[in-house]
């Protein structure tokens, strides 16, 4: 999971798989908690989900400013660079 649609394609198998999210709910823009009506327990197991497959520890306090699909992508893209 390198390229910034590797992470994209990752990410939504993820959200639509592992918690029942609707592919075509989720966008960039989309608000994890208000769109897509993930709720704080749902975002711990997304952080350990996300760990799994980049094999990188994912820093809780990054995550505390993620609101969107978007800001997802932009901390993974800093795991991998």
């Amino acid at each position: 999971m390198q390229t910034r649609s590797e992470i994209i394609e990752t990410l939504t198998e993820i959200l639509v798989n592992d918690f029942e999210i609707e592919a075509s709910d989720i966008s960039l823009d989309a608000n994890l908690y208000e769109e897509l009506e993930l709720d704080s327990i749902d975002a711990v197991d997304l952080v350990v989900k996300l760990s799994d497959i980049t094999g990188e520890k994912i820093d809780p306090e990054a995550f505390k400013q993620v609101r969107t699909v978007e800001d997802i992508v932009v901390e993974l893209e800093k795991l991998a660079a």
